[in-house]
């Protein structure tokens, strides 16, 4: 007996055999020649723990998901063409349901495959340079100074001294919920980005440092809530999203006031480097912010341009320049 019987289709017994025998080498093959136990070993890497805890979080919960997905996939299949198809299959399912997510997926099985690569436990990153679905950014998303006043006017001292910390230090939330009072000195505030490892060093302008300076000392760090305790993460967004609700302000969000610290220091005249000393951006985002915000039709920007013209028309002038008036 072959199979079905012949009004049901047949099935070639020797070819269903060979099949099945291929498929359970594949599940039965030793876990250190799949992808399960490169994925383990890049969470005990030196570059996994050097991550955020909410990247580390992040980045759990995609390699779980991979893991599910292809955590039996033999490595030295990482070298074959069809690969990257069905790796980009994969995201293509996972984008039906969310662009962004199935960036944020491919991105980390690349960055682990890529760390894999690095120390020779595969031929190939087939993940490499994938593109992306998602393009949306809040480069252009800025806080006016209407809404800087309307917050201010309604929210708690609590958050109204992380709202100026952000706008005058352009530093994002974790980093400031995560700041101690030892890293004040009362003339500049010293930290390492925990996302990023870039050390900077910010002179505090005199509005911060008033605020700073008559804020009580209720612990070491110096954001914290009602009850003098330290922010959790999810208690510091909802207590900003009620006080936001409150003021009138939609469309903003805390990490909105990183660019908007690059804007308003753009606009006041400092350069790119300056700037991105300050905050800790590289010098291509604060560029990219820069473009989308205050060069984009901003008229404060244009007049005082067309102020400079004239002056260097009179001075043209005053030189024999023949230049009509």
């Amino acid at each position: 007996m072959e199979g079905r019987s012949a009004g049901q289709g047949r099935v070639r017994l020797p070819e269903f055999i060979a099949s099945y025998n291929e498929a359970a080498a594949i599940r039965l093959a030793h876990p250190s020649t799949q992808l399960q136990s490169v994925l383990q070993a890049y969470q005990g890497s030196v570059q996994f723990r050097k991550l955020a805890p909410r990247t580390k979080r992040d980045y759990v919960r995609h390699i779980e998901a991979i893991e599910k997905e292809f955590g039996d996939f033999p490595l030295k299949a990482m070298t074959a063409k069809r690969t990257r198809g069905v790796f980009m299959d994969w995201r293509d399912r996972l984008a039906e349901r969310s662009s962004r997510q199935s960036d944020y997926a491919w991105t980390v099985l690349a960055r682990v495959l890529s760390w894999a690569l690095d120390r020779g436990d595969i031929d190939a990153n087939p993940c490499e340079k994938g593109g992306r679905f998602y393009h949306g950014s809040r480069k252009a998303k800025v806080w006016s100074p209407s809404q800087e006043a309307a917050f201010l006017e309604v929210a708690p001292d609590g958050l109204r001294l992380a709202f100026l910390m952000a706008l005058w230090t352009g530093q994002r939330q974790g980093d400031l919920l995560r700041l101690p009072w030892s890293a004040y000195d009362g003339t500049y505030i010293r930290l390492t980005q925990s996302k990023t490892g870039v050390a900077v060093v910010i002179p505090i302008a005199r509005p911060l440092k008033t605020v700073l300076d008559r804020t009580p000392r209720q612990g070491d760090l110096i954001l914290v809530n009602v009850d003098g305790n330290p922010w959790t993460e999810s208690g510091f967004r909802s207590s900003w999203r009620k006080a936001c609700i409150k003021a009138g302000v939609t469309g903003r969000t805390f990490h909105d006031l990183r660019g908007t610290a690059v804007t308003r220091l753009g606009k006041a005249g400092c350069t790119v480097p300056e700037i991105a000393t300050i905050t800790g951006h590289s010098l291509e985002d604060v560029h990219a912010i820069l473009d989308a915000n205050y060069l984009d039709r901003d008229t404060a920007m244009a007049e005082s341009g067309i102020r400079k013209l004239e002056r260097a028309h009179r001075k043209g002038s005053t030189k024999g320049t023949k230049i009509p008036d």
